[in-house]
């Protein structure tokens, strides 16, 4: 695994799941990580801590990524403070799962503003205020590749993620920056496992080759090598992490 030393990272909505489990792995590797968290500053200060007493470094930024203004802080803020961006990680999203008719006007900006509005801003700032030969990671989710009932919504954000990416990677490429989307498929988070039958956790476990859901862990060693100079010749991908799900 490639040596993050000296590299600064920004995880957006990383103060719990896969976002704080990625947040770890870096760190373990050697960046310096940036916390984002809209409204759990107690999570984000526990993530925070635990970073720094494992000897690592790391700091918390509160910015709404819906939010133009906050995100431009989020960047300028993180600069001021260790005098670079190395390493952007788009992790922060929610879901909504109801059938299209059903779908409320709120629940559609919701979710259009923070999954895709919420990257679009990111990318925008990183495309002046990231490192030369920085990394980009977008989380989409495996939920693209197929066509399940009441993710209409969250599937069209995400898709929208993939393709932007890739027009993306080209255009900042000169710079040696390598943008990928990662498409998890279901993991073993509080959120995810909340209000879910043990019948239907079975039920997705079976649906990939190792009978089991993806963990935090899985996704944040993916996260980590894109990051890494290893993996600077893997750019404009969109990268399974579902055990073969689909």
């Amino acid at each position: 695994m490639g040596n993050l030393k000296g590299k600064i990272a920004i995880i957006t909505g990383s103060s719990r799941g896969i976002g704080a489990e990625i947040a770890k792995d870096l760190a373990k590797n050697g960046a310096t990580i940036v916390i984002n968290y809209t409204s759990s500053k107690e999570s984000a200060d526990k993530i925070v801590k635990e970073i720094i007493n494992n000897g690592y470094k790391a700091i918390s930024i509160k910015a709404d990524i819906s939010q133009k203004k906050d995100v431009i802080r989020l960047f300028d803020e993180t600069i001021n403070h260790f005098g670079k961006v190395d390493i952007l990680v788009n992790n922060a999203g929610v879901m909504h799962n109801t059938l299209i008719k059903n779908t409320t006007d709120d629940l559609f900006e919701k979710q259009i503003n923070i999954n895709l509005k919420g990257v679009f801003y990111t990318l925008r700032e990183a495309s002046t205020k990231l490192a030369d030969c920085g990394s980009i990671i977008n989380l989409s989710s495996s939920v693209t590749r197929t066509i399940f009932p009441t993710y209409g919504i969250y599937s069209a954000t995400k898709i929208a993620i993939e393709q932007m990416s890739k027009v993306f990677a080209k255009e900042v490429g000169y710079r040696g920056i390598n943008v990928n989307c990662i498409l998890p498929g279901p993991t073993s988070t509080e959120l995810f496992l909340k209000g879910k039958s043990e019948e239907l956790i079975t039920q997705l476990a079976n649906n990939n080759a190792f009978n089991r859901l993806g963990t935090p862990n899985d996704i944040a060693k993916i996260v980590t090598f894109l990051a890494s100079d290893e993996a600077k010749w893997i750019s404009a991908q969109n990268i399974g992490a579902n055990g073969a799900m689909v």
